[in-house]
């Protein structure tokens, strides 16, 4: 699964990577985050028509996607993420996967490895090697006219992550194609992220990372490198 991970750098810089067309204000106003967590505004990239014109935007969601017909948006905390293998079944991701997919900018994301005895989980901070922005497949949902939620899909974790989580975020190689709006059977989304993504190393970091409370730099340094 995902349940947290980074996105520190600026709105302009991501929409200069991603070659977006237009950043929302509320987009451009996030901070720097080393601790991103469920229900808390994030990054999204979607594309829509505007007067004839596909524009590619930078917007804020709600991590944790409310579907338009629920009664209550308090159900987004539990929706956080979406299992690939069946997104296309359930009810409240199908619609999404057919006509509001988006990327979920990110610098890595954290997982959490059983320890052998009881004791407490070894957090790992998992990223490209080369430190390059990472783009993960997300669907959107608009409530009511007035939230926008989303959510991360996730599939079976790659051999070499398998030993710290049996899940893993399903990563797009090329963010063009998942978010074409013209692409509306949902077989054929899910054809689109049916390849592996881009590589993916993991360290082990502090457990400081365990409390949402924490942010900053710190949080993604090798185990046993901060100071003291």
């Amino acid at each position: 699964m995902c349940g947290r991970y980074a996105s520190f750098r600026q709105a302009q810089e991501l929409a200069d990577i991603f070659t977006v067309d237009t950043v929302s204000p509320v987009a451009a106003e996030l901070p720097m985050n080393w601790n991103v967590a469920p229900t808390t505004a994030v990054r999204v990239i979607y594309e829509m028509q505007q007067g004839g014109e596909l524009l590619r935007i930078l917007d804020a969601a709600q991590w944790g996607l409310v579907p338009s017909w629920a009664k209550d948006p308090g159900m987004g905390a539990r929706m956080i993420n979406a299992r690939s293998e069946t997104v296309a079944e359930k009810p409240s991701f199908r619609g999404s996967l057919q006509y509001y997919r988006c990327a979920v900018p990110m610098e890595g994301y954290y997982e959490w490895q059983a320890a052998p005895a009881k004791g407490a989980k070894q957090p790992f901070y998992v990223s490209a090697p080369d430190g390059a922005p990472l783009a993960a497949a997300g669907l959107y949902s608009l409530w009511r006219d007035e939230l926008l939620t989303c959510t991360i899909l996730t599939r079976a974790a790659r051999p070499e992550l398998r030993e710290i989580h049996d899940r893993e975020p399903v990563f797009l190689s090329s963010i063009s194609d998942w978010l074409n709006p013209t692409i509306r059977d949902r077989e054929d989304a899910l054809e689109l992220i049916s390849e592996p993504g881009p590589e993916l190393t993991a360290r082990p970091v502090a457990t400081t990372v365990n409390s949402v409370r924490n942010n900053g730099p710190q949080l993604i340094a090798p185990l046993g490198s901060q100071a003291v």
